[in-house]
């Protein structure tokens, strides 16, 4: 695929596979085509369909780093223009009081008490290492409380250990949460 520079994603080489360049492609000229709109449109991307969009693995696809990288830079982009977009509707006082709610709703969870922020993996379900969940949300609440510095692609690249059943928490709950989490700190820096 051509990125703005004129480049394409290097492909995975002998039996290596990489993401779909079909996919990946089409993926990023419907992101060309939202991003250049002036107003958004139904059915228009936006950071968080580039954070969760997911591609098949072929073999000699395109090297899945170098595409994770470019989508990074891809969602950030998209949300400093929903971010200057908001501004320029609402005004700067408006929008830092909506930035200040979106962080005060994240706030309730990270009080919590470590060992429960969340809901606990079922007894026979895999989840997220407690401990290592519980690390990573005392730094989030610093970030928001201390102004701690933590980029967000900390949080967007984080991996736990799995642990199963009640020494894990939910998944997807804390998936959820960390996505909330990432769409605040796109919008901050």
């Amino acid at each position: 695929m051509a990125t703005e520079s004129g480049r394409t994603f290097p492909r995975m080489t002998g039996l290596r596979t990489g993401y779909d360049p079909e996919q990946v492609d089409s993926f990023f000229k419907r992101a060309k085509e939202s991003f250049d709109r002036d107003q958004p449109q139904p059915g228009d991307l936006d950071a968080r369909a580039v954070r969760t969009v997911g591609f098949d693995l072929v073999r000699g696809g395109y090297h899945v780093a170098v595409v994770d990288a470019a989508l990074d830079r891809l969602e950030d982009t998209f949300a400093k223009k929903a971010r200057d977009r908001m501004i320029s509707r609402v005004g700067k006082d408006a929008w830092m009081q909506e930035l200040s709610r979106a962080a005060a709703s994240l706030r309730g969870r990270l009080t919590r008490p470590e060992g429960e922020r969340f809901k606990r993996a079922g007894r026979r379900e895999y989840g997220y290492d407690i401990v290592q969940v519980d690390e990573l949300c005392n730094r989030i609440n610093r970030y928001f409380t201390a102004g701690e510095a933590m980029s967000v692609d900390e949080v967007r690249r984080v991996i736990f250990k799995s642990r199963r059943g009640r020494r894990g928490y939910d998944e997807d709950q804390v998936d959820a949460f960390l996505d909330r989490v990432v769409d605040v700190m796109s919008s901050v820096d």
